[in-house]
């Protein structure tokens, strides 16, 4: 069997889960905090027919070897976490973040997942306070791992966060009354190493370490949060489309490989002895 038909095929099935990532891109082109995936591809093995041989001994040494090789394979989906643009939306409870940091969610089984997306709503406690929750009803964490919880008292449009993730709120004299909680804000070594679990949120693995906590110091560069805005996809359309051109010709190519090596193959079976 000619080698091409399966070298072929390996670039088909790769180009495949290729247009498949730039599909799950273009589809978050409008998610909040979305970060654009690529596919990283490596070449499978290579199988060698003849090895160089430069004896100066030998007459008829070769400077090169002679090899094939079998395809490709896709090997990575690296994430791309350049910021995206901002956008105003005048919503107390919306934050985007300026830096590296991620955000503190409460998942239902107890462990703590990382966001980029700052959208947040108030969700009423059997006390008559409010706890900062994502739309799906995660609770945001503060630096301490427990839950915002804001006075029964205190409006939404009067909910005040300032740069540094600290929450207080605004009295109707324009004093900021301060609540003695923070929005904790925290950092990885490898963001690429961050697991994506859906729902705008990522899991911490042994590739990405543990997350290191802003506040306590321990960054080079610390996260600006801005409230009243959220961060974008930092999805380019225009790069993505040409990314689903590359990847469709690619495609093309192979399959046009497996039509020939099929002629080919055609053309053998046909031959007659003369």
């Amino acid at each position: 069997m000619m080698r091409s038909l399966w070298t072929s095929a390996s670039g088909m099935t790769s180009q495949q889960l290729n247009v498949d990532t730039i599909a799950n891109n273009l589809a978050n082109v409008n998610t909040t905090g979305f970060k654009r995936e690529r596919l990283e591809f490596q070449s499978l093995l290579y199988e060698t027919m003849r090895r160089a041989d430069l004896d100066p001994a030998n007459p008829v040494s070769r400077p090169v070897n002679l090899q094939v090789g079998h395809g490709v394979r896709p090997i990575a989906t690296s994430r791309s976490f350049t910021p995206g643009n901002l956008q105003q939306t005048e919503n107390p409870l919306d934050f985007a973040l300026q830096g590296p940091g991620f955000l503190q969610i409460a998942m239902p089984d107890g462990s703590v997942a990382f966001t980029r997306d700052g959208s947040f709503r108030m969700s009423v406690n059997e006390d008559g306070s409010f706890s900062l929750v994502t739309s799906t009803g995660l609770m945001l964490l503060n630096t301490d791992g427990g839950p915002i919880t804001i006075p029964p008292m205190v409006r939404i449009n009067d909910v005040f966060v300032n740069d540094s993730g600290g929450i207080g709120f605004m009295n109707p004299d324009g004093t900021v009354t301060d609540l003695g909680v923070s929005i904790g804000i925290v950092q990885f070594t490898n963001d690429q190493g961050l697991l994506a679990i859906g729902g705008n949120l990522f899991e911490q693995s042994p590739a990405s370490g543990p997350p290191i906590n802003e506040w306590e110091g321990e960054v080079l560069r610390t996260t600006t949060l801005i409230q009243g805005s959220i961060e974008m996809s930092n999805v380019q359309v225009a790069q993505e489309m040409v990314d689903l051109i590359v990847a469709q010709r690619a495609y093309e190519l192979n399959s046009r490989v497996i039509q020939a090596s099929d002629e080919m193959l055609q053309q053998a079976n046909n031959l007659r002895r003369g």
